[in-house]
């Protein structure tokens, strides 16, 4: 059971947290007219880009790393609690119908488990054990990178996911919205987004959340554009797995290729509905089985496949 004196020291601990700063001038917030409170949350919200663009040197330093990690096999693991902990586990369900990858490849770990997504449990943040036993039933290998995710930067889950994933050789990230933080320390790449104190005196799903959300679109979207799931900017390796996006894959093809719908249907047909192979016998002629090998060879970049195919080919 937590003591008063434990208490008096979490307390002390929070005075010291921008995120956690009480701003007086919002002190009558609630007896404004809603349209002045709104542009008030506005202006705030509108300061969040530029302190993740202080961040740009260390973010694509990370996503580097972890580029190259994930290139040799590895996964992208998220680790975090509450707000954190569900944006990370939001990007990584994105993944497998954005960029085609299997739900193993990039995976969100929320402190108390899935059903901390929608329900607080009890004492999961305050857990570095928690942390370690979600990894490791995960088997984690120096081929992974882990991004430990705290707008405090002192939730003990992240710390706890960070410091294990370091200790096994992972590569590991620490995004926090505090300057010093011990996020950042404990990580091989600390990413602090300061981005001030809250409209709502703590409430950091607000800024702060902005600010991650923000930050983790970035790893994954630039690490898949890195790692070939891209084709200048039209998403190739897009999973059909609805009428939305069995209608944009279609799109996609015609945009990358000039294709005509009857030629389209047909390379996607003979292709087993892959968008980029589909495009790569389009534009070279080649017929479906020698598309997939020449994206095998070339890693599943299918600019490196074109130009294998036709040297002439951009």
């Amino acid at each position: 059971m937590t003591s008063t004196a434990d208490y008096a020291r979490l307390r002390a601990e929070l005075d010291t947290l921008t995120t956690e700063a009480f701003r007086s001038e919002l002190a009558d917030i609630d007896r404004l007219p809603t349209l002045d409170i709104a542009k008030t949350m506005n202006g705030e919200d509108s300061t969040v880009p530029s302190a993740v663009a202080a961040s740009l040197p260390r973010i694509a330093a990370a996503i580097d790393a972890t580029t190259a990690r994930m290139a040799r096999g590895g996964r992208l693991i998220y680790a975090g609690a509450g707000t954190a902990g569900r944006l990370g586990v939001l990007d990584a369900s994105e993944c497998p119908p954005t960029f085609n990858t299997d739900p193993s490849e990039v995976v969100g770990l929320i402190a108390g488990g899935p059903s901390a997504m929608v329900t607080s449990v009890e004492g999961a943040e305050d857990s570095r054990e928690f942390a370690v036993a979600d990894l490791e039933s995960l088997g984690l290998t120096p081929e992974d990178t882990v991004v430990g995710i705290s707008a405090s930067g002192r939730t003990p889950y992240a710390i706890g996911a960070v410091e294990y994933a370091r200790g096994r050789g992972a590569l590991t990230i620490g995004l926090s919205c505090n300057a010093g933080s011990a996020l950042a320390a404990a990580a091989e790449h600390g990413i602090e987004v300061v981005v001030g104190p809250e409209l709502l005196t703590g409430s950091t799903r607000l800024k702060a959340g902005t600010a991650q959300k923000l930050v983790l679109n970035m790893i994954s979207t630039i690490t898949m554009i890195r790692l070939g799931k891209t084709y200048g900017n039209l998403m190739v390796d897009v999973r059909a797995s609805n009428e939305k996006l069995r209608a944009r894959a279609r799109r996609i093809v015609s945009l990358a290729t000039g294709a005509g719908d009857a030629e389209i249907e047909a390379a996607l047909t003979a292709n087993g509905g892959e968008v980029k192979n589909a495009i790569l016998t389009i534009l070279t002629g080649t017929d479906a089985e020698t598309a997939a090998k020449l994206l095998t060879t070339s890693q599943g970049h299918l600019r490196a496949a074109l130009q294998a195919a036709a040297p002439d080919t951009d």
